[in-house]
Order: C-alpha cells, then structure tokens, then sequence
C-alpha cells in the first residue's frame, strides 16, 4: 500500500479544491490519501478587513512563524525513528501572501515536525494564487531542501485574467468573502473554475510515478499537461517586488501600535501605487529589452519551470 499525505492550508478553499481534484486520480490501485491541515492557534480572518491583511504583511514576508495547533497523533504515530519513512509521497498545497508562502505553511516548514514528515520523502507541490508565484516557489524549495525533502513536482495555477482586472477581483474576493463577479459585470476571482475541475489530469503522471518509486520525468510529465507556465513579464515584477519588500518589511516589523497602524497605511498606498504605475512600467522595459534580453528569458523560463534550486 503506498501512502501519501497532502498538507495544505487553504484561507478561502480554493486550493481545497484544486487538491481534491488533483488527488481524485491518485487513489485507489493500493493507494491510500491522507490529509493534514495546518491551523494556527489564532487563526487568520476571512474575509479579510483591510487593517488585518496589510498588518500581515511584515510577519509574511519576514516568514516569522506563527504557533500551530498540533498535528493529529495518527500523522505521525507510524513515524520510525531510525529513518524509515511513514509516506511515500507529500502533496503540499500553498497560497502566496505578498511573494510569499503564507504565514501558516511556512510556519509548519519551519518547524520540527516538517522535518519529521518531510526529510528523504517526495514532495509535490501545488499552489494557486493570483499570479506571482516564482519567487514564492523559491522560498518553498529552500525550506523544503533545509527539510531535507526531495521536491519532485510542482504545479503552480494562476488567476489568467490580466493584471489589474485581477487586483480589482481579488480585493473583492478577499475583502467581501465570496467568490462572485463584481457588479456582475468582472470576471470571477481566483483561479477559474474550469482550471480548478481540470487540476484533475494532474493526477495521473504522479499516480505512474508513485506507483513506480520514479519520479525523473514527473515535472516534464507534468509540464506537458500545463502545469506550470511562466510569465516572462512577471519575473522582474517579482524579484524587483522582493526587494522592495524586504526593506518595507524590516521598517515596519520595528514599529509598535499605533506607529506600525500609520506605516502600514502607507505601505497600503505605495502598494497600490506600485501595482497601477510602476508594474507598466516594468512591463514596458520589459517589452523594449525582450529581443536583446531573449537567451537569458529562455533561461529563466525553463529554471522557474523546473524543480531545481540555485
């Protein structure tokens, strides 16, 4: 019987459903599914008021972790000390927070018992967010490889409408709670329904390649069934975003009460105004320099496809 565990935190259940249906062609043929949730002791609201999600920025990106309940015993009661291993293969499903993985898995990888699971084991992930998600992934591969698990997979989706359609839906979608078209007239937010039903054909070429203990073609494999297409326009827009981030990150992390309140509306405006005029900008640099700048695009489309890590 091969064992697998999907671990996930899922604030809206989105990414709930992109794993069901991942997952509902893997079990079965002596395959048996586990699932763990990771919840905080003090959770996270949804919908989101506007105080609270800017407030989370700095602990986010800073990946300062957050005190979770415990995992259920029966995860881990067949764990063997002497390093056999209780699963086969790890799902972890994520969400991106500002570039980064959300406070709750990162918070779980960066704790004892990720070690405990994740250490010698394959590990698949799955992401959705609304469409950076690259430097985000690198984040998860390094604190997969101090783990010392073996990322075999990865499956990023995204929300395809175009970039600030996608601001106004999401804002709407967070702030509002339901995942409805805005005055009936914007697209729905998130990923689309048709992308979270078809997140099914994933299924397979991990099934083929758990049942075979090889998983050397798993990301080509999944590759070829779209699971990850890089934006070359976005690459910059998020490593330049990372900078950026970081210093608003370490001002804000300083301030206390009613000083952080202040800087965080801010950080609020320089957001927005980064999101609506400095993101076309780079888009446009980016179109200027694409033929000069061509070979190194290739090159950072094909890493950001992999599964490798710098």
């Amino acid at each position: 019987m091969k064992e697998v565990l999907v671990i996930y935190y899922s604030q809206t259940g989105q990414l709930t459903d992109v794993l069901k249906n991942v997952t509902s062609t893997i079990a079965g043929d002596e395959i048996n599914i586990s699932y763990l949730e990771i919840v905080p002791e003090k959770q996270f609201p949804f919908p989101w008021k506007e105080e609270e999600f800017y407030g989370a920025f700095p602990e986010t990106f800073l990946q300062i972790p957050t005190p979770l309940k415990p995992i259920p015993k029966d995860i881990l009661k067949t764990h063997q000390p002497e390093g056999n291993k209780k699963y086969d293969l790890i799902i972890l499903g994520y969400t991106v927070w500002f570039l980064t993985p959300s406070i709750p898995i990162n918070s779980f990888l960066l704790s004892p018992q990720a070690r405990l699971l994740l250490a010698n084991t394959p590990v698949v992930t799955v992401s959705a967010s609304r469409n950076m998600w690259i430097m985000a992934q690198e984040k998860i591969k390094k604190l997969l490889a101090d783990n010392q698990a073996n990322l075999v997979g990865n499956i990023a989706l995204v929300d395809k409408n175009l970039n600030h359609l996608s601001v106004i839906t999401i804002a709407h979608w967070l702030m509002g709670g339901k995942k409805t078209r805005l005055f009936g007239i914007f697209p729905k937010p998130g990923v689309s329904d048709k992308d979270i039903l078809e997140a099914s054909r994933f299924g397979m070429p991990i099934k083929n390649a758990l049942l075979k203990n090889d998983y050397r073609d798993l990301q080509q494999n999944l590759l070829h069934k779209g699971a990850v297409k890089v934006n070359p326009s976005l690459i910059a827009t998020d490593i330049r975003g990372n900078i950026v981030f970081k210093k608003w990150a370490a001002h804000l992390i300083k301030k206390e009460n009613d000083k952080r309140r202040k800087w965080t509306v801010y950080f609020k405006y320089y957001l927005l105004f980064a999101i609506w005029l400095i993101a076309p900008i780079v888009f446009i640099v980016f179109l200027l320099t694409y033929f000069p700048m061509y070979r190194k695009i290739q090159r950072d489309k094909a890493y950001y496809s992999s599964i490798t890590l710098r």
